[in-house]
């Protein structure tokens, strides 16, 4: 049985995220020096904003 077209979501996001992963968001805040691994926990860290392209 096949899928209908008007089903299928070609491949990519539907719609636009506001907020980074938490791998994202950690890579970015080890970047500007905010966070450190050795004394900071992953969990509970801030919403980061998605970047405008």
């Amino acid at each position: 049985m096949s899928l209908d077209r008007s089903l299928k979501t070609g491949g990519k996001l539907s719609s636009k995220r506001s907020v980074m992963k938490r791998t994202e968001r950690v890579a970015k805040m080890m970047t500007d020096r905010k966070f450190d691994p050795a004394k900071d926990r992953v969990l509970g860290i801030p919403k980061t904003l998605v970047p405008k392209a």
